[in-house]
C-alpha cells in the first residue's frame, strides 16, 4: 500500500497572499520561521527561469528538544519545511507528514510526537489557504 509523505491543499488566492498568511498562522501556532528559501529566486541568480517557490522552514524548541532527546538523528529531519509554490493559477502549500518519522525511528515516544506535530502543522496549512 502506498503511503502518501505529504499533506497539501491548494488555494486560487495568489502567491504573495498565502505567504503572509502562511507566515501568520506559523506564529499564532506558537512556531518560528527559522528561514525562508527563495527557490525562484535562486535559479534566477544562475540564469533559469522558474515559478514562485519558496520553502520555510518552521521551527518550535518545545518539539525540537523533545525529537532531539529521544534520538539525536532526527536533526536529519529538522526543521519542518513548508513548501509554497504557484503553477496554472493554483497556490499549494504543502509538507511532509512527521508521523513519517515512525517509519525511520523504532522509540515508540516518536508515534505521539509526531502525530500531535502534524496535527499542529495540517492546521497552520488549513489557516493558510
Amino acid at each position: 500500500m502506498h503511503r502518501r509523505f505529504h499533506y497539501t491543499q491548494t488555494s486560487k488566492k495568489p502567491f504573495d497572499t498565502i505567504e503572509s498568511r502562511l507566515l501568520k498562522a506559523v506564529e499564532e501556532a506558537g512556531f518560528k520561521v527559522l528561514h525562508t528559501h527563495d527557490v525562484r529566486q535562486t535559479f534566477q541568480d544562475k540564469g533559469l527561469e522558474f515559478i514562485p517557490y519558496k520553502i520555510v522552514e518552521i521551527y518550535n524548541v518545545k518539539y525540537a528538544k523533545a525529537a532531539l532527546d529521544t534520538d539525536r538523528w532526527v536533526g536529519l529531519m529538522m526543521p519542518c519545511p513548508i513548501a509554497i509554490w504557484e503553477e496554472n493559477g493554483t497556490t499549494y502549500v504543502s509538507t511532509f507528514k512527521p508521523t513519517m518519522m515512525k517509519e525511520y525511528y523504532a522509540d515508540k515516544s516518536f508515534d505521539s510526537f509526531s502525530e500531535e506535530l502534524e496535527s499542529i502543522v495540517i492546521k497552520i496549512i488549513d489557516k493558510t489557504v
